[in-house]
């Protein structure tokens, strides 16, 4: 059993930040890639960012400069920094975990956290 508990969502004014975190435990095996999506009302699901297992990043053209995510092995954590918010941010963010036991992949995915922007 895998559990991924998001933590960090919440109410922001715009202009403001936030900082998402996600921690995998119970029977993870080795986890590769980590990343976040996000949900907004009436929105299919997007990607926001992912981080590979050996740190590298990719992140949505339209969030560059805004958005940073970042991991932290030991801990089996993800995190996803936000400055600047708009309310167009305004979304149930995700993280999902890629990763694998007994040659075996397997995709998790957390309950998802809100974060609401105000204009």
């Amino acid at each position: 059993q895998v559990q991924l508990v998001e933590s960090g969502g919440g109410l922001v004014q715009a202009g403001g930040s936030l900082r998402l975190s996600c921690t995998a435990s119970g029977s993870i095996g080795s986890i590769n890639a980590m990343g976040w999506y996000r949900q907004a009302p009436g929105k299919q699901r997007e990607e926001v960012a992912v981080i590979s297992g050996g740190g590298s990043t990719n992140l949505a053209d339209s969030l560059k400069g805004r958005f940073t995510i970042s991991r932290d092995n030991a801990k089996n954590t993800v995190y996803l920094q936000m400055i600047s918010l708009k309310p167009e941010d305004t979304a149930v963010y995700y993280c999902k975990v890629d990763h694998y036991s007994r040659g075996i992949h397997y995709t998790s995915w957390g309950q998802g956290t809100q974060v609401t922007v105000s204009s």
